[in-house]
C-alpha cells in the first residue's frame, strides 16, 4: 500500500536528520498462507524503533533482532519466519532485510509520483534460504523511467542468480466527499485511517476549510454546474451526503458523463427510485452500467445508527465493491482465509 510506504519514507527522513541508520525489511516471498501478503514492509532505525508492519506483531519483535547487526556491517540478507508453529498461518515468510537510505532526489521524485498519483515498481532481490548474506536488495522505477536504489551498496548487475520480487504500487485509493455537514466529516475521518486520498466537496454557500475534515487532502467549494471531475477511475469512490435532493440529483447527473466504480448517495430506497426517474428523464441515454456503479441508501446493513457507524458502514461497502467480495461473517469459513 502507497500509504504505508509513505509513512515508512517520512520516518526515513526523521531518522536520517537525528544521524540514525535505518533497515527495511520487506516480506518477498511467502510459502502457504500468512495474515499478509509479500510486499508488506516495516522500517528499523538504530535506536530500534520501528514503523509499519509484516504481520499482527508476532514476526517484528523476531525482524527487529535479527536486523540489529546491518546496522554494523551494512551487509543484506535474507531470513525466514515459519509461522506454522508460532503463527497458526500455515506459512513461511521470507524477508529481506536491507539497509535503507532515503536520498534528496528519492524524496523528490517520489513526491512528485504521488502528487501526479502514479504508479511505482519496485523490483526485490533475494534467494530463497534463511540467514542468507549477499548482494540483496531493492530497485524502484517509476513511470517516469527514473530509478533508486536503497542501499548504495547494491547493484542490480549480473542477476541471475537470484528470485526477484516485483511489486507495482498503485496511487492511493482516493475517495471523493461530496457534503460538507458533520456526518462528511466523520466519514473523511474513518477513511482516512485507511491512507485513503480525500477530497470534499462543499456548497459555494457554506464554504469550509481543509482544518474543518482532518485527514483530508484538499477542501474545494463548488457547484455541480462547474464542476470538472479529474481522477475518477477505479481507483476511486464518490460519496454524495449533501442532505438536499435536488443537489444530490445534480450531481448523479454530472457524474453520468464519467464511469466511477463506485457511487454512494445518502437517503430512503424511496429516494433512490426518484433518483433514477428523474435521472433517465434528464440524462435518457444514461447506461445500466452507470446505474450499477450507484449504491444508495450507501452502506452495507450493519444496524449502524450513529454518524460514525454509518461511515464505517459505508467504507466497508466501498471495500467490498472495490475488491468485489460479497460481505458476510468470516464464522461461515471452514477453510483458510489468508490465500496467496
Amino acid at each position: 500500500m502507497i500509504h504505508e510506504l509513505k509513512e515508512i519514507i517520512n520516518q526515513a527522513v526523521i531518522n536520517q536528520q537525528k544521524r540514525l541508520k535505518n533497515v527495511l525489511a520487506t516480506v518477498v516471498f511467502l510459502d502457504g498462507s500468512s495474515y499478509r501478503k509479500p510486499g508488506v514492509r516495516m522500517l528499523i532505525s538504530e535506536d530500534l524503533y520501528s514503523v509499519g508492519a509484516v504481520s499482527g506483531g508476532c514476526v517484528e519483535k523476531e525482524i527487529i533482532y535479527r536486523a540489529k547487526p546491518i546496522f554494523f556491517d551494512n551487509k543484506p540478507k535474507v531470513i525466514t519466519y515459519d509461522g506454522r508453529y508460532k503463527l497458526g498461518c500455515e506459512g513461511i515468510l521470507y524477508i529481506l532485510i536491507e539497509p535503507f537510505f532515503v536520498s534528496n532526489e528519492f524524496e523528490a521524485a517520489f513526491s512528485e509520483a504521488n502528487s501526479k498519483r502514479e504508479s511505482l515498481k519496485i523490483d526485490s532481490y533475494f534467494i530463497k534460504e534463511n540467514e542468507a548474506f549477499g548482494d540483496f536488495g531493492s530497485l524502484v522505477t517509476f513511470e517516469n523511467k527514473e530509478q533508486f536504489i536503497f542501499s548504495e551498496t547494491f547493484s542490480t548487475q549480473d542477476k541471475t542468480d537470484v528470485e526477484v520480487f516485483t511489486q507495482i504500487i498503485q496511487p492511493a485509493f482516493k475517495l471523493i466527499i461530496i457534503g460538507g455537514e458533520h456526518d462528511a466529516v466523520k466519514l473523511c475521518k474513518i477513511a482516512s485511517n485507511l491512507g485513503w486520498e480525500i477530497d470534499i466537496i462543499t456548497s459555494v454557500k457554506d464554504p469550509k476549510q481543509r482544518s474543518d475534515f482532518p485527514g483530508s487532502n484538499r477542501v474545494i467549494s463548488q457547484s455541480p454546474e462547474t464542476i470538472q471531475f479529474k481522477d475518477i477511475t477505479e481507483n476511486c469512490a464518490l460519496v454524495i451526503m449533501n442532505h438536499s435532493y435536488a443537489q444530490d440529483l445534480k450531481y448523479v447527473l454530472k457524474l453520468s458523463e464519467y464511469q466511477p466504480k463506485y457511487i454512494g448517495v445518502l437517503g430512503a430506497p424511496k429516494k433512490r427510485e426518484r433518483l433514477f426517474n428523474e435521472l433517465f428523464e434528464f440524462a435518457p441515454h444514461t447506461s445500466e452500467e452507470f446505474l450499477d456503479c450507484i449504491y444508495s441508501p450507501a452502506g452495507l446493513h450493519i444496524g449502524a445508527q450513529t454518524p460514525e457507524e454509518i461511515a464505517l458502514s459505508i467504507v466497508a461497502e466501498i471495500l467490498s465493491v472495490v475488491r468485489k467480495k460479497e460481505p458476510f461473517s468470516l464464522r461461515n469459513i471452514t477453510g483458510k482465509i489468508h490465500v496467496l
